[in-house]
């Protein structure tokens, strides 16, 4: 079946005719379509959805004929969850709309607030626009043209680990079942009937057809051209979140011979993030992928070297002046004068056997894209009470029935930002429940149910559930530390004052993000005592490298 253009649907009044005006250079690859008022556009949008017609965004005018813009956007939601939503006010009724407008952003409400232009080529307003229905399609749409084709013919824990890997790499993808023509074309070129072969299977553009690949072997097509093997760099990253992409960043464009290397995708768990509306520079927000890919692009642009799956399974700490410091990697050896820690952390697990066996199906820990739009019409939980949390619950209610986000503290104002806590009040399919944890779960193939506790009382409750989002705090990724370099005792590692006096120079604590070996930082996550958020890592990748640059000069000296 041919995939249907996406829509934008217009909903405007007394301003139709420069609404109109303002979307004309959209009709190219979307249909646009306008309605008067909130009747019309009720009948509008169900029509396109009985056509399966994707509804990328509807923009609406504040002051309708029937109804408010907000109270229109509102009910239209209800139609399409995942369409993006744009609230114009005119300039003459911009006095009266800016109140409303602010605390419809705050709530999570619309996407976006904006004065009508008066005039062509608002570019501003178009590159809000763009972002918006750039950030729709990765998140809601599918992709036109496909890179890479995955043939399955059903649920598979494998077939959800690779999507989240390429979603996280920003690289377009597409399932097919084994009856599709895309697949035939795989099974000609691999010579095997549909009934004999091994699922998933993998084909990238013209790359030979991959069986049930490694995340290595996935990556393997997409990297760069290696100097690894000839080369000691100046600056190894090790872990590609937004504390490495900062270091890489930096220190590629000062000069320094940089290279990263992550044991996943390249973005960390910021890269899995739905939508981020805290960082600085980002008034509409914007989803970690495309944050974490246009840092990537950055630091390539400055010839830094990018590697994901190269997981560094140990240190081994040498002579920066010569050979360098070596990280032992299944790819091979890595050498270093200077070495930033950015590994970040990991998901806690819950620990209870009957979920751990459903991983991959309906279990998730993190909040993948892909995940999300797999729960449509189903019930889902999420559990946390983090901000990770609370964007996972955003973006998974855009898709299921209902999202229950389980805390075991009292309310979420202890562990999440404001903002988050304000939109997840305003959202009419996500609750609530407090004091309780996951106790038991299971189903015929995938997650059909959980049994919840509530840890005041000791009750017991089983609940039906399509989808269960895992997001229950963090834990440091450096058990390939060497033990020179010292850690607290949640394996987090120490930098600055917080080094053990033992490991001081002179009597003179390491400086600021430099842990207990001269040469070997620390940033982001990973590191004891930081703040544990996206800005904060970013800041803290961007800040070590002037302290790389002295370091490297003191070996010269």
């Amino acid at each position: 079946m041919e995939k249907q253009v996406p829509a934008i649907v217009v909903v405007s009044s007394a301003n139709a005719e420069a609404l109109q005006q303002t979307f004309l250079r959209y009709a190219a690859e979307y249909r646009v379509e306008t309605a008067h008022g909130l009747a019309e556009s009720l009948g509008l949008i169900q029509r396109l959805l009985a056509g399966q017609t994707p509804i990328a965004m509807v923009v609406a005018e504040h002051s309708l004929p029937d109804a408010g813009g907000l109270v229109t956007l509102d009910c239209l939601r209800a139609l399409s969850p995942t369409s993006k939503r744009v609230l114009m006010a005119s300039w003459d009724d911009w006095s009266l709309a800016r109140e409303e407008l602010g605390e419809a952003k705050a709530t999570g409400r619309i996407d976006l607030g904006a004065v009508i232009p008066r005039g062509p080529r608002d570019e501003e307003l178009h590159a809000s626009f763009t972002d918006l229905l750039s950030d729709w399609g990765w998140t809601s749409g599918s992709p036109i043209v496909a890179m890479v084709k995955v043939i399955t013919p059903g649920p598979d824990p494998e077939v959800n680990r690779i999507a989240d890997f390429l979603d996280r790499q920003g690289i377009p993808h597409h399932r097919f079942a084994p009856d599709s023509p895309h697949a035939a074309e795989v099974f000609d070129e691999l010579g095997v009937d549909p009934e004999q072969a091994e699922y998933p299977l993998v084909k990238i553009q013209s790359m030979p057809v991959m069986v049930r690949p490694t995340l290595s072997e996935l990556a393997a097509p997409m990297q760069q051209p290696g100097r690894f093997e000839s080369e000691v760099f100046d600056l190894v990253i090790v872990g590609a979140g937004q504390a490495g992409l900062g270091a890489a960043v930096y220190g590629a464009s000062e000069g320094l011979s940089t290279a990263v290397v992550d044991a996943d995708a390249i973005g960390g768990q910021a890269g899995s993030s739905s939508m981020i509306r805290n960082y600085l520079g980002f008034p509409n927000g914007i989803s970690g992928m495309r944050l974490t890919q246009r840092a990537r692009f950055q630091a390539g642009r400055f010839g830094a070297l990018l590697q994901a799956a190269m997981p560094v399974k140990r240190l081994e700490l040498g002579d920066p002046r010569t050979d360098g410091h070596v990280l032992h990697t299944p790819r091979g050896e890595v050498r270093a004068r200077s070495i930033v820690i950015a590994t970040g952390v990991k998901y806690r697990r819950l620990g209870v056997d009957s979920i751990e066996e459903l991983v991959g199906l309906g279990v998730n820990y993190g909040a993948a894209a892909s995940a999300a739009r797999d729960c449509v019409g189903c019930d889902a939980y999420v559990v946390g009470g983090g901000n990770s949390a609370g964007q996972a619950a955003m973006h998974v209610s855009r898709f299921a029935r209902s999202v229950t986000i389980l805390i075991r503290r009292a309310d979420l104002r202890e562990t999440m930002s404001d903002y988050l806590i304000r939109e997840i009040a305003a959202n009419p399919r996500i609750t609530v429940r407090a004091n309780s944890e996951v106790v038991d779960g299971g189903g015929n193939g995938r997650l059909e149910w959980l049994k919840l506790r509530n840890n005041l009382t000791g009750a017991q409750e089983k609940v039906g559930a399509g989808a269960l989002f895992l997001l229950l705090g963090a834990n440091p990724h450096c058990d390939w530390l060497p033990a020179e370099i010292q850690r607290d005792e949640h394996g987090f590692v120490h930098t600055g004052n917080d080094v053990a006096k033992e490991y001081w120079i002179d009597g003179v604590p390491p400086e600021a993000l430099t842990t207990s070996v001269p040469g070997v930082f620390a940033a982001g996550d990973v590191r004891a005592g930081s703040m544990k958020r996206v800005a904060a890592a970013s800041g803290e990748g961007s800040a070590v490298v002037p302290l790389v640059h002295r370091y490297l000069a003191s070996l010269a000296d």
